[in-house]
């Protein structure tokens, strides 16, 4: 019976990515959520639609939800992101990928 390094890493890398992937989406949903509730707007409605929408798409879609301009849906997307993030991680910890070394 022996040890296979190479597989080990290739374990790690797999569920370090699957954490992360997993982190980024519900921030997004999360920073959705916010930007709807500052809007007045219904956020599990606008988080289930718009979660998994194209990135080149989710401005535009934000703006025609919110009614905001696109310029002023990506302000507000970018500054319910950076909410989002700080949430989540006095939730759940920094995402960052844990070194081996």
């Amino acid at each position: 019976m022996s040890w296979d390094l190479a597989k080990a890493l290739h374990k790690k890398a797999e569920v370090e990515t699957a954490r992360l992937q997993a982190f980024d989406f519900q921030q997004r949903a999360r920073a959705i959520s916010l930007v709807a509730q500052s809007h007045g707007i219904d956020p599990k409605l606008l988080a289930g639609r718009l979660a998994v929408c194209l990135d080149a798409e989710l401005v535009n879609r934000l703006a025609e939800a919110t009614g905001l301009g696109p310029a002023d849906a990506a302000i507000a997307f970018s500054e319910a992101l950076t909410r989002a993030r700080q949430q989540l991680v006095a939730e759940q910890g920094d995402p960052t990928p844990h070194r081996l070394a």
